[in-house]
């Protein structure tokens, strides 16, 4: 049969990615407590196209899914990659994951556990001299408490849920569970998926006993990180979903120590 994909493209422009997007399949990652979880992720793959292919073979890059059926790791994704950039004869090939990610969580006081769900992302790539780049990333909720507030009224202090996101390249492995924690450590209290009534009295008094800007969030986890030799490049971004404003507040910054 006629390879269409194959024949020759006339307007000579490359591509830097063609592939397929949003495709769910269960994957298994090492767990820091159980050993290993199962979670399933939304999965786009990519590759490079070369100005003289008219494109890609879509199918090939379900093959991949399916050569790696129920094996798809963060500790092969360099394995998965070489395969995907050979089997499609390309010079890059790019993978990212969005997955929740299941820490179970023990209440403060009461002891009372529940599941906590994060949603964690990696974005993988390897180019043509088959060097390799990865970047992990968690989306971690926090509890944030306004300083400001706290200092100007009689009675209490308005708080709010925020969102942290947290990118990082490393030079050795890192729990996704440290990462989290980094992040939960930094904010006026850490979020819990199940309080009892002493539970929610301790953590209302823990915030109104660390409040914290959005900007103090993003300089304490860039304070942490930095010390991690571990690191080598991050972002850490965090936003308040504000209780008493018709807006959000937001803080970004990024640190490359490759240099």
């Amino acid at each position: 049969m006629t390879d269409v994909q194959g024949q020759v493209d006339i307007r000579n422009i490359a591509i830097n990615k063609v592939g397929i997007k949003q495709i769910k399949y269960p994957i298994s990652l090492l767990d820091k407590q159980n050993k290993e979880q199962h979670t399933v992720a939304d999965i786009s793959m990519s590759v490079s196209l070369p100005k003289e292919f008219k494109g890609t073979h879509m199918s090939r890059f379900i093959e991949v899914i399916n050569k790696y059926q129920r094996e798809i790791e963060l500790t092969n994704l360099q394995e998965i990659l070489s395969f995907m950039k050979d089997r499609l004869n390309a010079e890059d090939a790019h993978l990212e994951l969005s997955f929740p990610y299941f820490i179970e969580k023990t209440a403060p006081v009461s002891g009372a556990k529940g599941l906590m769900d994060y949603n964690c992302h990696v974005q993988g790539k390897i180019n043509g001299e088959n060097e390799m780049d990865i970047v992990l990333g968690v989306t971690v909720p926090i509890t944030t408490l306004c300083p400001c507030s706290k200092e100007i009224s009689n009675f209490g202090a308005h708080n709010q849920r925020s969102e942290v996101t947290l990118r990082v390249r490393m030079n050795d492995f890192l729990w996704l569970e440290d990462l989290i924690s980094v992040v939960e450590k930094s904010g006026s209290c850490e979020i819990y998926s199940i309080l009892k009534r002493e539970d929610e009295k301790y953590v209302t008094e823990k915030a109104y006993e660390n409040p914290v800007f959005v900007e103090d969030v993003v300089r304490e986890i860039t304070a942490r990180l930095s010390k991690d030799p571990r690191i080598l490049w991050f972002t850490v971004e965090s936003e308040n979903f504000e209780s008493i404003h018709n807006h959000n507040a937001y803080a970004f910054i990024e640190r490359d120590f490759r240099d």
